[in-house]
């Protein structure tokens, strides 16, 4: 890289090895005129020497002009939500953590990985939390490492990260926040589970990260003519963000109510729509630009007053194309898959109801995909001791599909391992209720044709992990003398999803006045778990 003597240059990275041997490459070939130097997590004393025997060398000290810990290492997905890492989620993953042959040294630099996260999003927030753990799995090792760290920068009182002019009030300003650290392993059944809800789903079938959804599309319509080469198909990104009223408002619905809601927001527009070419057609002015319409007598006020509002009006016809989009690519996967069958099955076995078909039959289904049925077992297998002839039925009828059963074979080995009660999570009196027929969706002339969709609406109902932070925020186990929590941090090591996350804005919703933000080491769907389970399960 040649040298760009005048320019000042502001670097923005994490303070690993390899970047900073960048730097100190870039001070040796004195490239800029100055440096400021950011780090997304705290820097080690050791490199930071590494950075000052450099500018040493390269007589270049009076150059580094700021050096920053800016302590952001972690990504905020929503107002409440935010997870550790996207690129190398794999060093921190589940798998990681539940690997056989794992070496402590492995387990300890995880376990300092994913407290350095939780240090930064703590000192972001300006807040010394109460942590709460179980006992005897990975959530405690990060609670007591991460208490330590907390501890040792409250002692410095001179340089504490959380006391101070420096440090702004935090979002919890009226008491310390409750932490809640959960493993994984306290409810393996949820991550595995179909969704219904709108965001879940998106992140379940559609290719979803870090808030875009990215959707390959036919360039036209038309089919090819016979012997000419298929048409390139182009790739469209959407951006689903705070910013978007209508997924504000629907991505926690049931998916059914979101395909009505995008229906009613299409009637809305085109009638909006019609109304503006109606005023126009009466006087006239088809052909005529908005400029020339606002230069018309007081009589056309009502037509100015239409005109002025298209930019809101394009805006609103943008956001209902791509829930169009979105919501259509989803039903496909819906109806391809039998999501909704497959859903309304998981919810009636984690509730324990009664099943309309057997679990054999739903396995030895033709239609069935893999994922599907063997997703159905993992989970009765977690939730409930299945009997050891029946299981063995199971993986018989599962190896004639196809299925590759090393994910069952973890969920064995693991079961074994933690000696686990024949029910370790109890998911409440959960469960579906089939409503009737759809009123607007069903019609010819909706864009979603839902015929033999299963129109499911969901009971609300506490996860485990919901559970779990309910007891401890409202201190049902501890005298009265203390006052409940009002804000509280989920965060679940070994990895998250969207249905907890939804679980718990619901719980919230339900409880006046409270905060409550959902974090994970990282974020995945249910074929993604099975991945990392299946790795885990081979023998």
């Amino acid at each position: 890289v040649d040298p760009i003597p005048d320019v000042p240059a502001i670097y923005f990275v994490m303070p690993t090895e390899e970047n900073i041997d960048r730097i100190c490459q870039d001070l040796r070939n004195q490239l800029y005129e100055s440096y400021y130097l950011n780090f997304i997590s705290a820097i080690s004393r050791s490199k930071l020497e590494d950075i000052a025997s450099a500018a040493l060398a390269a007589n270049a000290v009076t150059q580094v002009t700021k050096v920053f810990d800016q302590y952001l290492n972690f990504i905020t997905l929503e107002d409440d939500m935010f997870i550790l890492c996207h690129q190398n989620k794999e060093l921190i993953s589940y798998h990681a953590i539940n690997r056989a042959d794992i070496q402590d040294t492995d387990m300890e630099a995880i376990m300092d990985t994913i407290v350095d996260s939780l240090f930064c999003f703590f000192v972001t927030l300006g807040a010394v939390p109460i942590i709460r753990c179980p006992r005897g799995n990975a959530a405690e090792m990060v609670a007591v490492k991460l208490d330590k760290k907390l501890r040792e920068n409250l002692r410095d009182a001179r340089n504490s990260l959380f006391t101070g002019d420096s440090m702004t009030a935090g979002q919890f300003s009226f008491q310390r926040p409750l932490f809640v650290l959960v493993d994984r392993n306290v409810d393996m059944a949820t991550p595995l589970h179909h969704t219904w809800t709108y965001q879940a789903l998106i992140h379940d079938v559609l290719d979803f990260h870090l808030n875009r959804v990215v959707m390959e599309e036919g360039m036209g319509v038309e089919p090819s003519p016979a012997g000419a080469r298929p048409k390139k198909k182009s790739r469209k990104t959407y951006d689903l963000t705070a910013a978007d009223k209508f997924w504000q408002k629907h991505k926690g619905s049931p998916f059914p109510e979101v395909a009505e809601s995008v229906q009613e927001e299409l009637d809305t527009y085109r009638a909006q729509e019609d109304e503006v070419k109606r005023l126009k057609s009466i006087m006239g002015l088809e052909g005529e630009d908005e400029g020339a319409i606002s230069m018309l007598s007081d009589n056309t006020a009502k037509l100015t007053s239409a005109v002025s509002s298209l930019p809101e009006l394009l805006e609103k016809k943008r956001l209902i194309d791509l829930h169009t989009n979105v919501a259509t690519a989803v039903l496909d996967h819906i109806k391809s898959r039998k999501l909704d069958v497959y859903f309304e099955f998981e919810e009636k076995l984690m509730s324990k109801s009664t099943l309309d078909k057997s679990l054999l039959d739903i396995i030895s289904d033709p239609d069935g995909t893999h994922t599907n049925t063997l997703t159905l077992i993992i989970i009765y297998h977690t939730g409930i001791s299945a009997k050891s002839s029946d299981l063995e039925q199971y993986k018989k009828a599962l190896l004639d599909a196809g299925c590759d059963l090393s994910p069952l074979n973890y969920i064995k080995q693991w079961k074994a391992f933690t000696k686990m009660a024949a029910t370790p999570a109890n998911y409440g009196n959960s469960g579906v209720k089939p409503m009737g027929l759809f009123s607007r969706v069903m019609n010819t002339g909706s864009q979603f044709v839902m015929e033999g969709v299963k129109n499911l609406v969901l009971k609300q109902h506490n996860l485990p992990v919901t559970r779990i932070l309910d007891n401890l925020m409202e201190m049902n186990s501890i005298p009265r003398n203390k006052n409940p929590f009002q804000e509280a941090i989920v965060f679940v090591v070994g990895g998250g999803n969207f249905i907890e996350y939804q679980n718990l804005v619901d719980y919230t919703k339900s409880k006046q006045g409270k905060k409550v933000v959902y974090g994970c080491s990282e974020l995945f769907n249910a074929s993604q778990f099975i991945k990392q389970l299946s790795q885990l399960g081979q023998k």
